[in-house]
């Protein structure tokens, strides 16, 4: 049965818009009436954002991006905070919340006030869409270095120790664009025009480096070393002993990448592409392979390494080969490596299989938390909006990481921890002495908000903690 008015009369509810007061009737349930009316009283449904405010308090990666933007706002006239606007926008986003749109809609939200340092109810509305628009659009180059700047060092805070080993995993992921945004390119490969940001993590933790919005097309190794040269001197500087491991995909072992990589003493596992010689060099584990599965007609997987000296390079390095034969047929894969002692099994299974975590990263941030909104016509903005999304991530990492350890949503993906635990309805009562969230009853998860709330009560979550 068709629900359109048109097609079903007896569907049509008749509401006076100007009466907030007239109930709604629904299909009644055990004979008894059921209505929806608007006088429930002051309700939010993101009551558990109250914990990202908590969890912002420690470790204050929204005030240092306020720190890093000059505000050139005449004072006489600015009702709204840049740290005001960056809270609210980041927690919005948080919540699902992700375009400037949203913010008129959501500028009279209790709890977003709360989170801004304002009453709920009696308080100032926060900034409308607009006004949001504006300060985006306001932000300069310099504004965007020295964000970037701030989030390395910001990383580099998240130890409390020097760490023995890190892994700095890149990448780069699709944004597709619909509008004219300046230096967005069309992309075959995606078969429409788009962005190309690239991604930094530190593979072994999750946590967020740096993004980079980028032009709709494969990184160059000119981008890549351009990075490297800001970042590592900082770690070096910070820690002096510690590993650092580059890991990447076949795209970004160019020889130029390779090779600074080699002359500033950085450990490497990246993707090597196939080509006839490698092919050749592997041809006689190939054959093993080849036996061992009709003799056993079960999975085979055999590794190897070799010496190889591709046209381009200026020296040999080392390759390892990883053969497979299953019933699907043969799979023949290569990792160009410079750790000569470490066994080829380990470099291929343990060290570059795992910069497959970084594709649940990457979906954190582009999926989760749609960081793929880069609709404003200036780059710079669509910068902005990047590393927005990425003190979205920085909070929620910080939150799984720290504060839901041990858990059902410890390794939990961020918009399963949003709906589960952020997503709670409240009602909102302003006291004279306290606000008061009133949490439904029947919530399933009193016993982790518990001690979530326990955590904050007794703990500081610091920057330091790893």
């Amino acid at each position: 049965m068709c629900l359109h008015p048109r097609c079903n009369p007896q569907s049509r509810i008749q509401i006076d818009k100007s009466d907030n007061t007239e109930s709604i009737q629904l299909t009644e349930v055990s004979r008894k009436k059921v209505e929806l009316d608007f006088d429930g009283g002051v309700i939010t449904s993101d009551a558990g954002a109250l914990f990202i405010r908590e969890v912002e308090k420690n470790i204050k990666i929204i005030g240092a991006i306020a720190k890093c933007i000059k505000d050139k706002r005449d004072k006489r006239y600015v009702k709204q905070e840049k740290q005001t606007l960056l809270l609210q926008r980041i927690v919005q986003i948080i919540c699902g919340y992700e375009d400037a749109n949203d913010c008129t809609e959501l500028r009279k939200d209790p709890v977003f006030k709360i989170i801004a340092g304002r009453e709920p109810i009696s308080g100032e509305s926060l900034a409308s869409q607009p006004t949001m628009s504006r300060f985006e659009n306001g932000i300069n180059r310099k504004d965007l270095v020295r964000i970037a700047y701030m989030l390395a060092d910001h990383f580099i805070a998240s130890y409390k120790e020097e760490p023995e080993i890190i892994v700095l995993d890149f990448d780069d992921t699709e944004d597709a664009v619909h509008g004219a945004q300046q230096l967005s390119l069309f992309n075959a490969y995606y078969d429409g025009y788009c962005y190309e940001p690239l991604h930094v993590y530190e593979g072994l933790s999750g946590k967020l480096i740096t993004t980079m919005l980028r032009p709709g097309k494969r990184t160059t190794s000119k981008e890549v070393i351009i990075v490297l040269k800001r970042l590592i001197p900082r770690l070096r500087k910070a820690w002096k002993d510690t590993i650092i491991v580059f890991r990447g995909d076949c795209h970004f072992s160019s020889p130029e990448t390779l090779k600074w990589l080699e002359d500033n003493h950085i450990l490497y596992v990246i993707g090597q592409n196939k080509n006839s010689v490698l092919k050749k060099l592997a041809h006689e584990l190939l054959i093993q392979a080849q036996k061992l599965y009709k003799k056993t007609n079960q999975k085979v997987r055999l590794f190897d390494s070799f010496e190889y000296k591709a046209g381009s390079w200026d020296n040999a390095r080392r390759i390892v080969v990883k053969v497979e034969i299953t019933q699907q047929g043969e799979n023949i894969r290569f990792v160009v490596s410079n750790m000569e002692d470490a066994d080829t099994q380990e470099i291929y299974d343990t060290i570059y299989c795992a910069r497959g975590n970084m594709e649940n990263m990457i979906k954190d941030h582009k999926v989760s938390l749609k960081s793929d909104r880069t609709s404003c016509h200036r780059f710079e903005a669509n910068q902005f909006r990047l590393f927005l999304h990425s003190a979205a991530y920085i909070l929620l990492h910080a939150l799984r990481q720290h504060v839901l350890k041990g858990t059902a949503f410890a390794t939990a993906q961020f918009d399963i921890i949003r709906l589960k635990i952020l997503k709670i309805g409240a009602r909102v009562s302003e006291l004279k002495t306290k606000v008061k969230m009133h949490l439904p009853t029947s919530y399933p998860l009193k016993p982790i908000v518990r001690k979530m709330g326990d955590i904050f009560k007794l703990l500081r979550l610091t920057p330091e903690a790893s």
